[in-house]
Parts: structure tokens; sequence; C-alpha cells
């Protein structure tokens, strides 16, 4: 079966995107350089193509009966026209299925963009949970329908300003309408969100006028952002990937509490859900690994930790490497790790271990990797 090709493909090739292979998807690895579309993020604005993850609406009485088995926040308290912020989808060894984010619609509709390695499974687990609960929902899958835009950076709301888009603009942070426009262009949600540490907007909207918005904001000197670049920035932050700092095998991924995900994705107050009985003996009797930044030292700068790298105290293998990548902001290789919780202080410096035996020191951060 060949690679799935996003709806922009044709203009992505016009603007000369570099192109590779992500969760089963054709897409734009990068247009220029990682490093120069990273900065520009991080200074002015960049738009993301990010068709490739999930798209799904759940309609139906019973959707939140079903989405308060399956994740581990108390999705009722999320308020009409707003995103629930991060929540996550656990297995019943408490390791996690995905993290993803609630748009509410109304109490019988809701949206959600899953991780794009596991959007066709969280579609199945959601019908699968329905049936069992014996409620109704109905489960669409939006992904040929709509597109998916990411603008990010500094300067996004003065740019959406520019474009007319006044209402868009005033969003708070993880707030969205539906059924509006911007640039002249019909967009069927959006929401003031992100993946990348920016203010920013994401837009669900239809292939032909994703096209619109999407050269409407290049005239406004956004720079096209590819997937290495989105990559790179989430690793300064200390965002998690499916993957790499969690999946659902209990012997290569600790517990969820060990992901120090933050941010409320935990509701302990809240019972009945899937994964619970696991995730609190996990909190009960304490965990063995806790995730951490790792920042490389200047003299080994570049350095990059890699996925699998060991982690070394006093030549202890202490953990081990889940993401890395150059931090063009910090000007050295940064990555994230699961530490032994006996060697996790913030701080201490560590060796960094490659697979051919290379060693590089670095020290122990918290996230996110860079000062805001």
């Amino acid at each position: 079966m060949g690679l799935r090709v996003l709806p922009l493909e044709e203009l992505h090739a016009k603007l000369g995107a570099t192109f590779g292979e992500f969760a089963g998807w054709r897409v734009p690895m990068y247009y220029t350089s990682t490093i120069e579309e990273h900065l520009a993020v991080r200074g002015s604005a960049g738009i993301f193509d990010i068709s490739h993850m999930g798209r799904l609406r759940l309609r139906g009485a019973g959707v939140l009966d079903v989405l308060e088995k399956l994740y581990t926040k108390k999705l009722s308290k999320t308020r009409e026209g707003w995103m629930s912020g991060p929540t996550l989808a656990l297995n019943e060894y408490a390791r996690v299925k995905d993290d993803e984010m609630f748009y509410k619609v109304s109490d019988e509709e809701w949206l959600v963009v899953p991780n794009a390695a596991v959007a066709d499974e969280i579609a199945r687990y959601i019908r699968e949970w329905a049936s069992r609960l014996g409620v109704e929902v109905r489960v669409e899958d939006l992904r040929s329908d709509y597109a998916l835009l990411a603008l990010q950076g500094p300067e996004a709301q003065r740019i959406v300003e520019d474009l007319g888009g006044g209402e868009i603009a005033s969003l708070k942070p993880l707030q969205f309408i539906t059924n509006t426009s911007l640039a002249g262009a019909e967009i069927y949600v959006a929401s003031r969100s992100g993946w990348t540490g920016e203010d920013g907007f994401e837009f669900w909207i239809s292939p032909g006028e994703a096209v619109k918005l999407y050269e409407a904001l290049l005239e406004k000197g956004v720079k096209p952002v590819g997937i290495a670049s989105r990559d790179s920035l989430r690793i300064e932050m200390g965002f998690v990937l499916g993957g790499h700092e969690y999946g659902e095998d209990p012997r290569v991924f600790p517990c969820a509490l060990s992901l120090r995900y933050g941010l409320g994705a935990i509701d302990w107050k809240k019972t009945g859900f899937v994964g619970e009985p696991a995730l609190r003996a996990c909190r009960r009797e304490g965990v063995r690994w806790v995730r951490l930044g790792i920042v490389m030292k200047k003299k080994y700068a570049r350095f990059i930790p890699r996925q699998g790298y060991k982690i070394m105290v006093e030549d202890q293998v202490v953990g081990w490497v889940t993401s890395g990548t150059y931090s063009p902001v910090r000007k050295r290789g940064v990555g994230q790790a699961y530490i032994d919780t006996r060697y996790a202080i913030l701080g201490e410096p560590v060796e960094v271990v490659s697979d051919k035996g290379r060693r590089g020191e670095a020290k122990l951060e918290d996230f996110p990797l860079i000062k805001k």
C-alpha cells in the first residue's frame, strides 16, 4: 500500500518542498532548511500543513458517556466553544494510546484531532466503546472533507487581523469558532491553539479554500514550514509524541504518570476511566522513571541525542533518550529522556552514549528547554 497524499501536495511541490514519510503519509519535511523554518516560527510566523493528522466528528446522545470512560480528564467541565486542554487515552496497563484535545461544539457534538499514527484506531476504539456501553455515537472521519493548517508564531495574531480576521484574532487560547472566514476563504473551524509553544491558530478548511488561505498567508510573508521543524519545535518545548515518549507496550514505556504530562491532563478526582486502576497503583507505588530534558554541553553542541541512546552516570545506565534534535535557539543538541528517579536531579551532568559508543556530556533540565 502506497503513502497517503496530502490534499495540498501540488502546492507544496510548487513551493519546492522536500518530501518524506510520516505515519504512512507523504509530507513536506522542509522547504528551505529546518533551522531557518524553526527560527521563523520562533521569531515571526510559519504555516504548517498538518492534514496528516486525524479529524473526527462525534455526534449523539452518548458522546460524553464514551469520552468520560476513555479519557483521563473530566470532559464534562469543558464549555461550548472551547477546547478541553490535553487529555490522555490509556490502555488497561496505564500506558498511553494517544494524547488529544477535544472541541466541544455542544453536549452532543464534539471534534477531535487524533495523532496521525493512531487516527483510524481511535475512531474504531470510540465506536467499540459506544457499542459496549450501549449508547448512541456517530463517528465521522473528516480527513477527506477538510485540510488542517496551523499558523504559528508571535506575529500570528497581527497577520490574522491584517487579513480581516478580527473575530478569529480575538479568540482566547483554546477557544474556537465554527463557520467563519479569513482572507476570503471559508473555514469550518478556527481555534487559537497549536503545538509549537508559540501563539497561533489552527484551521479545519476544505482543500480548495485551504489553497486560497495558504497563498494569502504566503503573500503576508508567512514562511512555509515542514514536519522536521515541527518536531524540533515540540522537542524544545517538551511536547510529547507517540512512539517516542509514550506508547502502549508496558515492556517499552513506563506508566502515564512517568510522562509528567502536566497541564491538567489527568484529573485525579475522576473515577471509572479505562486504565484508572493501573494508573492509581502506579501513583501509590511510585515511579521508577521520569521524563526530563537533556541539553548537551557547549563542547558537544553538535552531538544530537537520538532515540534509544543511553544516559549514563558513573558508567551506570540511568535512562534512555526518547527524542532528540538540534535546537536552533540553544544552538546545541537537546532531547527528552526517561531517567531513573534515583538520578533525576535537575542540573546534574550526565553522559549520552550513542549506539556506536560515541559519548557526549549533557545536563538534566526541566521543560521547556528554551526561555520564552
